[in-house]
């Protein structure tokens, strides 16, 4: 794995570098889809692209959507007074321009988080994320990367829809780390794209969500923030009694190398250039 500041390759010890150790002997790909959309959530609300927390999003977002079949469905219905039929109304405009305007960034962000799941479906062994934010893939102004060290083959117990206690504590510390290391302390003037690379296996065929970047490289004026998820497995406890440690401990980052490549995701998520907040009413 490559190692000099502005590549793909990530690992490097030194600026912006944290390690984030789980307790768990491995992870469960729910947990890893959950840690990188709460990584999405962090870059896009700290680089002030989203005028919330994605949580939050996506409760208004559902609750806009709600509310719009409510009042849709109190339309049809007769004994409104001309008073009462006239806020109905204007409830119903203000609610569908909410929708209007939010419904593009949540669409790419659904579209972005789906293609994730996709390819954790195919390959759940994947071995790093990259987020890019910025006009260009190739020329961002700031770079996101998450390495794996999974450990065991974790069971697949929880779905998606369902955070763990272990994923939650994970993305709290991975947000944690990220914090201490600077990031999201400067902040993008404008819109910019979000761009998501996952490095998996080469054989790996999901054209309509993924296309392969084998030699993707980014400017190497950017310092990137690097984060190694670590699992406690029984096989590094072993390792440290023995002589051979040094050489069965070789990072799990490296061990597939060969094999992997990056691909990078087809849908990205466009900021919003506002920062205040959707609701109105």
């Amino acid at each position: 794995m490559e190692s000099s500041s502005g590549t793909a390759g990530g690992g490097e010890l030194g600026s912006g570098f944290a390690e984030v150790e789980t307790v768990a002997e491995g992870l469960e790909r729910s947990a890893v889809f959950h840690l990188v959309k709460e990584i999405v959530g962090f870059v896009l609300y700290m680089h002030h692209q989203i005028p919330a927390i994605l949580q939050q999003l996506e409760n208004e977002f559902d609750m806009l959507k709600k509310e719009s079949k409510n009042l849709d469905s109190v339309q049809t219905q007769t004994g409104l007074n001309a008073t009462s039929r006239r806020r109905h109304n204007g409830r119903i405009r203000e609610v569908k321009q909410g929708i209007k305007r939010m419904e593009k960034l949540m669409n790419s962000i659904s579209t972005l988080l789906s293609a994730l799941q996709l390819m954790l479906d195919e390959t759940p062994n994947i071995e790093g994320v990259i987020l890019v934010l910025g006009g260009s893939l190739i020329r961002p102004q700031y770079v996101y990367e998450m390495f794996f060290s999974r450990g065991r083959v974790a069971s697949e117990s929880e779905k998606y829809c369902t955070k763990s206690r272990a994923a939650e504590a994970l993305s709290r510390k991975a947000i944690r780390a990220l914090v201490s290391n600077g990031a999201g302390a400067g902040s993008y003037a404008g819109p910019a794209k979000l761009f998501l690379l996952v490095k998996a296996p080469a054989t790996l065929n999901l054209s309509q969500h993924f296309l392969p970047k084998r030699d993707f490289r980014y400017s190497k004026k950017i310092v990137p923030f690097r984060l190694h998820i670590k699992c406690r497995t029984q096989y590094q406890y072993m390792d440290e009694s023995h002589h051979t440690s040094q050489s069965n401990s070789i990072s799990i980052l490296d061990s597939a190398s060969n094999d992997m490549i990056w691909f990078q995701c087809r849908h990205t998520i466009k900021g919003l250039a506002s920062k205040t907040t959707l609701l109105d009413g």
